[in-house]
């Protein structure tokens, strides 16, 4: 007996989440809450965490690319990737050389993004078929609910005396149990492909605005990648006792979760999409300079609900106006942003390693990437008459 299409929606949202939960919380940001378990245990250097850091994002720009020029079904892409984000996972618990987790970092980035791409083409597709795109914000909230899951499990492994190589065994059982319903709930019938939901008509293609949407795009992934990789960390300076420093984490991925959900939620009328992404990377600016500012606790936390309560929305709302503006060159102008993206993310690691081995620390990067986020906050919303007010909320 068919579903009808409310049923299959929220069964389409709810299994795309399952499979960002694995892709991207436990894929990508895994290593976050894990960090400060490893420098205890192993040595490992802030220097250190930002090379791993910067191998896996290395692999998930890799992957993106391979994913534009490979064919192949949505399908075979989902389970392929999250299988090798479980197998990935799991052999970081046994490893010990340093170049050996260089390299399993790298594969975890590439089977992270071949996941997200097969996840939300056959997502979206499915959403638009039964009439109900804005549960896309359902599926996007898994790579928070995903940050929020792998930071508890985390937690519960140090309070039952566990370290990093428990941690890694324990994420990488949890991400094999929900790649189950992902795949289940996404493979099965067939779904229009994401990218026809993503090619609005355009009154004419603004090339100078299309490098404006790139540039910004880019310098998010430059500026909210050092306090995703590095929070823990910080606080671990603050505080010795994992059982308080490892909160700050599943507070970043609650913020995360939790600004997907109101996103689905009634629409706010006025304000347009560049404002609200205008706004919000600002928001996020503050919050990455916040603990060079004020180094406490508190203000770690508070920088984590800024930057994990912004950075979510700003991803989806970008991509969103990529698509709007694009036309029929839509798919080119998302993919050039995801590259801008990725190497942004890829970047902002090796700066602060770089600076780390100089004997820098963490705040010249941190301001280093607040003021990325501040530029990046003006260029949408630069030379755009229309940059307050809604006109594409009805799209």
């Amino acid at each position: 007996m068919n579903q009808d299409p409310d049923r299959k929606a929220v069964t389409a949202a709810l299994a795309g989440m399952a499979a960002l939960v694995v892709a991207m919380g436990i894929g990508r940001f895994a290593f976050t809450p894990l960090l400060p378990l490893m420098q205890a245990e192993t040595g490992l250097s802030l220097a250190g965490g930002g090379w791993l850091a910067g191998a896996n994002y290395l692999g998930y720009l890799v992957g993106a690319l391979a994913a534009t020029r490979i064919r192949a079904a949505p399908a075979g892409m989902l389970a392929s990737g999250l299988v090798a984000v479980v197998l990935t996972t799991a052999a970081m618990a046994p490893t010990q050389g340093f170049a050996v987790w260089m390299t399993v970092r790298f594969a975890a980035g590439v089977a992270s993004a071949w996941a997200l791409v097969g996840a939300a083409s056959l997502c979206l597709g499915r959403l638009r078929e039964a009439g109900r795109p804005r549960l896309a914000g359902v599926m996007f909230s898994g790579v928070g609910l995903g940050i929020v899951l792998a930071g508890l499990a985390c937690q519960a492994v140090v309070f039952a005396g566990g370290g990093a190589v428990a941690g890694w065994w324990v994420l990488a059982a949890l991400a094999a149990v929900l790649a189950v319903p992902a795949v289940r709930g996404l493979s099965r019938g067939s779904g229009s492909p994401a990218t026809q939901d993503m090619r609005p008509a355009a009154q004419g293609f603004d090339a100078r605005d299309a490098r404006r949407l790139v540039w910004s795009y880019g310098l998010l992934g430059f500026g909210y990648i050092l306090p995703a990789t590095f929070l823990p960390a910080q606080a671990r300076v603050l505080v010795s006792d994992p059982a308080v420093f490892g909160w700050v984490w599943p507070v970043f991925g609650a913020a995360a979760a939790a600004s997907m959900w109101i996103a689905v939620g009634p629409r706010r009328g006025g304000v347009s999409r560049r404002m609200r992404w205008a706004v919000s990377q600002a928001v996020m600016a503050v919050g990455v300079a916040l603990p060079v500012v004020h180094d406490s606790l508190a203000a770690l936390v508070v920088s984590a609900l800024c930057v994990g309560g912004t950075f979510l929305v700003v991803t989806m709302l970008a991509l969103q106006e990529g698509a709007a503006v694009g036309g029929e060159r839509a798919q080119r102008l998302i993919a050039a942003m995801t590259a801008a993206f990725a190497s942004g993310q890829l970047l902002g690691p090796l700066v602060a390693a770089g600076l780390e081995l100089g004997g820098q620390g963490m705040a010249p990067a941190l301001m280093l990437a607040s003021a990325a986020l501040a530029v990046g906050a003006v260029l949408p919303v630069m030379g755009r008459r229309d940059a307050m007010h809604a006109t594409e909320e009805s799209r």
